[in-house]
């Protein structure tokens, strides 16, 4: 599960803040002979490695094409929601998550549609905004967002609602 964007615009509809912490992966292509020294799995609509290691290649590292042909193809999901491609053959769905708040201040999460609290990290992203973009006496409302501490604050906030999935009432 991934959170793939944070955006804040202001009221004006101006973008004052923008944060891609989707990193693709790195492919590397090899070319093995016969018989295969790894055993492939399909799990969660992907083929890993879940056995053996070789020139590089590790248990859990994703198999995208087989003899030149894809393993992942681009597809829309069974309710209708539209798929878009990330980096290479990579298919991901996303949903956008959107916060206003009473200031007009637009906060948007662009996310995996199975990670978990994403209204918890709305609210998180809100408190930190308050803290550490508002409360800074060189930032003033409506421009965009120059401060290392609220980077600093968000990318730890991004990271644990990706490994944990929700905030709880007192982070």
């Amino acid at each position: 599960m991934a959170i793939f964007s944070v955006y804040v615009v202001n009221k004006a509809g101006g973008l004052i803040y923008q944060l891609d912490s989707y990193a693709p992966r790195a492919e590397a292509e090899k070319t093995f002979s016969y018989p295969l020294d790894l055993l492939l799995k399909l799990h969660d609509e992907r083929v890993l490695v879940a056995f053996g290691q070789r020139d590089g290649i590790r248990v859990g590292h994703a198999v995208l094409a087989i003899m030149a042909m894809d393993v992942i193809r681009q597809r829309n999901t069974a309710d209708g929601k539209r798929c878009w491609k990330l980096s290479g053959n990579d298919t991901t769905c996303s949903n956008v998550y959107p916060l206003v708040t009473i200031l007009g201040i637009k906060f948007v999460v662009l996310a995996d549609p199975r990670q978990a609290g994403i209204d918890s990290l709305l609210r998180k992203i809100y408190e930190i905004y308050s803290d550490f973009a508002l409360k800074n006496p060189f930032y003033s409302l409506e421009m965009p967002i120059r401060c290392e501490l609220f980077d600093q604050n968000l990318k730890l906030a991004l990271e644990v609602a990706e490994k944990a999935g929700t905030f709880g009432p007192g982070s």
